[in-house]
Formats: C-alpha cells, sequence, structure tokens
C-alpha cells in the first residue's frame, strides 16, 4: 500500500475480471481518461448522457472532466458516494464506470453508469464491466438493488442491462441538453442478476469499505 492510498483507501481499491482492470480514477489516470474520451463515445448530437458533457469543445472537455473527478472525491461520505472506475484494457484506458449510492447503509441501493470509447465498443467489454460493478455491489457491498437508466432510443445500454437480469421500472421525460427524452428506468434485485461464467477478482475491499462506513 503506498502512501496515497493509506491517506484516501479507495485508491487502494481494484477490480479484475478475464478482460478488465477497473480501479478509482487518480489523477495521473486523468491524461489518459481525457484522451480515450475525445477519441470519440458516440456519434456526433446523438448524446447517450443527459449532461451532454462529451459535446463541449476540445479545450474545455479535459478540464471539466477533471472538475468532476475533483468533485465526486470531495463529495464522498458514507451518506452519500459515487465511485467513479477507470477501465483498462490491455493497459490502456478505455472508460469509466460509476457506482452512486446515497444512505447506502439503510437502503442497500445502488446505480451504476458508464462510458466507453468508440473503439472499445461492440467487443463485449460493456457488459463485462457493469458485470464486474454488480458483483462488486452484491457480493462485497451486499447491496440488495442495482438500479440504471437510458434514454429510450439507447439500445445498446438497455441491451446491456436485459442481459444482465434488470428488469423496466418504469419511463420518465427529461431535458437532455436541448432535446426531451423519454428515459427507461431499470432495476436489478440481487436474485435476478444473470451472473457472468467468470469469477471477479478484488483487491483493496476492506479498506474501502471502511472508508465509506460499511
Amino acid at each position: 500500500m503506498n502512501e496515497l492510498s493509506a491517506i484516501w483507501p479507495l485508491f487502494g481499491l481494484t477490480l479484475t475480471t478475464p478482460h478488465l482492470e477497473l480501479r478509482p480514477i487518480q489523477d495521473a489516470d486523468i491524461p489518459a481518461a481525457i484522451k480515450a474520451a475525445l477519441s470519440g463515445i458516440h456519434e456526433p448530437g446523438k448524446s447517450p448522457f443527459s449532461n451532454p458533457w462529451t459535446e463541449l469543445p476540445e479545450d474545455e472537455l479535459g478540464a471539466n472532466m477533471a472538475r468532476w473527478y475533483w468533485r465526486c472525491r470531495a463529495g464522498m461520505t458514507p451518506e452519500s458516494w459515487t465511485l467513479l472506475l477507470g477501465i483498462w484494457h490491455n493497459n490502456e484506458f478505455i472508460g469509466c464506470q460509476d457506482v452512486e449510492a446515497k444512505n447506502f447503509a439503510s437502503l442497500k441501493t445502488l446505480s451504476t453508469g458508464s462510458w466507453l470509447k468508440k473503439g472499445a465498443q461492440g467487443q463485449g467489454l460493456g457488459k463485462e464491466m457493469r458485470a464486474a460493478a454488480l458483483s462488486y455491489a452484491f457480493d462485497y457491498l451486499n447491496a440488495a438493488v442495482a438500479t440504471s437508466e437510458a434514454a429510450i432510443w439507447n439500445k445498446q445500454s438497455l441491451g446491456v442491462s436485459a442481459s444482465l437480469g434488470y428488469e423496466p421500472n418504469g419511463s420518465y421525460l427529461e431535458q437532455w441538453g436541448t432535446d426531451a427524452v423519454e428515459v427507461q428506468r431499470v432495476h436489478l434485485p440481487t436474485a435476478s442478476f444473470i451472473r457472468p461464467d467468470w469469477k471477479l477478482k478484488v483487491e483493496g475491499h476492506e479498506a474501502a469499505a471502511r472508508f465509506l462506513g460499511l
């Protein structure tokens, strides 16, 4: 354990799957995250995000991403936290898997969100990284329910959700950028999780769990 992970134990957390490594984004990783985002995530004008951050000018996007990473870290408490897990494939940063919870100790519910650069899409890696986050949530954090959501037109994201056992949980109309978009909610109780045929390897959980008050 290095000195920084002793101060901020989440930096000692690592999740490993057959093809991916997931770990909290540190400052040294931010340039690689920006490079991955700038390489493209979606088709122009078709943002899958309610906050269309990927459409910022190139000279603003990097600072905005760094600001978000720092804001999430600064706001982490046992009552409200967002864990930003960078995704590495063959030692290359390819995306991010978010895990967010409020009052988790009592509600045992968390939500997930993610992005994956276009060059890494279509290979099953989006499903694998979500399965890793869910395996960690259910088997290590003892979550009871995981939730997610996506624009109704985002068949790729909703398809990943369905393949892992999520069920529709209503929809609502939301302003996404300049457009009004129907958003599909999905939820996944522990017992409905369609588990992968591999076992997640986890390092650094005990210190991370103590830090989150679990």
